[in-house]
């Protein structure tokens, strides 16, 4: 009982926070999952969840995504894809997250203390390509894309626009390498099947949420969420 409490709250959350901001899911949602299902359900559900939300929103948060930064994360995550896969099914997961966690942190501290980022073409392909791999590895594309945006002082809608339409393509491609090199199992799908509804709530909410959040909120929440997964992967290695 108290687990399925856990997993409503988890999924819930998770989705009100991708819906209102365009990132937040698998920052919140894969901690979480992993203190109830093994490494590769908890990234597969993840997966499978973002997924439709992605797919949900797409079409109404269209007008704001960036189309040159978008097509560059995509080629940069082609790059990265292979590469987590391979980091999961090879590389002890203990070290992976410590390095990621330290990394997360030293790079939010810059943020807060006003570190701004020079937007690129290169750091693009480079960041998508980072996420890529942290999709396929630990399924949170996430951070790469929050720092970066976050240092480039990026508008709300312009990144939960171009954030959205960037997992529509990491998650699919993430989820298809997931099923084919680490196996799938029914006990995923059904879990992915139970937390639907509650996707569709987080949906509803999220997009209301989403009017009155303004940037300085915005910008704030963004700390949090990347301190929170900083802290909480590096706590889980300790």
């Amino acid at each position: 009982m108290d687990s399925l409490i856990l997993f409503i709250f988890i999924i819930l959350v998770a989705s009100i926070l991708q819906t209102s901001t365009g990132f937040g899911f698998s920052i919140v949602a894969t901690p979480f999952l992993l203190m109830l299902f093994e490494p590769r359900e908890a990234v597969q559900i993840n997966l499978i969840l973002s997924l439709v939300i992605s797919c949900a929103l797409i079409m109404k948060i269209r007008k704001d995504v960036d189309m040159g930064i978008l097509k560059r994360f995509i080629f940069g995550s082609l790059v990265g894809l292979p590469i987590g896969i391979c980091l999961f099914l090879l590389m002890d997961m203990t070290l992976l997250k410590l390095g990621i966690s330290i990394l997360i942190l030293a790079l939010t501290l810059l943020l807060i203390l006003r570190f701004r980022i020079v937007q690129t073409m290169k750091r693009d392909f480079a960041v998508g390509g980072f996420s890529g791999a942290l999709t396929t590895s630990i399924g949170m594309p996430g951070p790469p894309i929050l720092l970066y945006f976050s240092g480039t002082n990026t508008t709300k809608e312009k990144l939960r626009g171009t954030t959205l339409a960037f997992y529509l393509f990491v998650y699919f491609v993430s989820l298809v390498i997931q099923v084919i090199f680490a196996g799938t199992s029914r006990n995923i799908w059904m879990s992915s099947l139970a937390g639907l509804p509650l996707v569709v709530v987080g949906l509803v909410v999220g997009q209301l949420m989403f009017k009155w959040i303004n940037q300085r909120l915005f910008r704030l929440l963004t700390y949090v969420l990347l301190l929170f997964s900083g802290v909480y992967l590096l706590l889980q290695q300790i």
